[in-house]
């Protein structure tokens, strides 16, 4: 069976030959491990792929992201990295004052911009393809306002708050929109909503200020046909049922953070898990046994041979590529 239709019919929730893989691999994994990762994708090559897809140059944009010292995006945010191979945070937000709202701009020029390759890249490939990572309204609105300024307009809900949520929903919107027109398989968005054990804000706020976003981009991805994967870090168990209900397709969530058996009881046949595996204790850990039993705790939960669950993980800092291999190994096992 072809990736693509490996991932569909997973997402449709039938039986299928295997699980599909997916490993992200940061940069950091790289600097750290050199072409081992590559033999790692040659042993178990991913079923899902990005789309050629290239930032259009910009006077804006300045630096590496991922390299040590400043990087500015195309929003104007810029960041402070001191570790080679992942991404800095804002220290100086943009917005750290709403007398400069007045005057911010979004980046409307680059939409449009750089998809040139995006069709061709997807007819060229057997395997299911995602859109670059599109809205993310949330962590867009941390950038330019700093996050404790953030919460504290949460709470507040002033004018100039909903005029920037109304701003950067609108770019989100068009983005969307843009990707929907190519022949990706799946529109992806994100945001990191969730602490160690809850929500970073109440769920009734959730749903009333950011729920009605995710709704938008889900009907825009619907409408022209696209499946939608969303990405939070953190506990997010509170708005599964949320995600279900406006349309999302596929969930990656750091599944350890919460009670994974719960999670299969209330959602399993509902929506597709696109994995994790813990990538705080279990990827970095010396014993590969932890790694293996993970995944059959993960398949024991939200597993039963058909379809609902991706097998990906997070390569990041200090994950063990002994572990990395084990994962993959026990999930080849699954569906046979």
């Amino acid at each position: 069976m072809k990736p693509k239709e490996l991932v569909r019919r997973t997402l449709e929730f039938q039986h299928t030959e295997r699980v599909p893989r997916h490993l992200w691999s940061l940069p950091i994994a790289r600097l750290t491990y050199g072409d081992k990762i590559d033999d790692l994708i040659r042993r178990f090559p991913d079923d899902i792929g990005g789309a050629q897809y290239h930032m259009p140059a910009d006077a804006n944009i300045k630096g590496d992201p991922c390299a040590v010292g400043e990087y500015r995006d195309e929003w104007g945010c810029v960041f402070e990295n001191v570790q080679p191979g992942v991404i800095g945070q804002v220290k100086h937000p943009v917005l750290d004052d709403w007398s400069k709202l007045a005057h911010f701009k979004p980046p409307l020029h680059l939409l449009e911009r750089g998809m040139e390759n995006v069709n061709r890249s997807v007819a060229e490939s057997d395997r299911f393809i995602m859109s670059n990572c599109i809205a993310r309204p949330f962590v867009r609105m941390q950038f330019l306002r700093g996050s404790q300024n953030l919460y504290m307009d949460i709470a507040e809900r002033s004018r100039e708050f909903f005029l920037l949520r109304d701003m950067v929903h609108e770019y989100y919107c068009r983005d969307t929109a843009e990707w929907a027109k190519t022949d990706v398989d799946t529109i992806f968005f994100m945001d990191d909503w969730g602490a160690q054990g809850s929500l970073l804000i109440s769920p009734d706020a959730w749903r009333e200020l950011f729920k009605p976003l995710y709704a938008d981009y889900c009907k825009i991805a619907h409408d022209a046909g696209k499946y939608v994967f969303v990405h939070s870090d953190g506990y997010i168990f509170d708005v599964y049922e949320d995600l279900i209900e406006i349309g999302v397709n596929a969930i990656n969530s750091q599944l350890f953070t919460m009670d994974i058996e719960e999670i299969g009881r209330r959602f399993k046949g509902r929506i597709t898990f696109w994995g994790e595996i813990d990538r705080q204790h279990i990827l970095p850990s010396p014993d590969v046994e932890v790694a293996r039993q993970a995944v059959h705790r993960v398949a024991g939960a939200l597993y039963d041979g058909h379809g609902g669950v991706i097998a990906q993980f997070e390569f990041g800092a200090a994950a063990r590529l002994e572990n990395a291999y084990a994962i993959f190994e026990e999930w080849e096992k699954m569906g046979v």
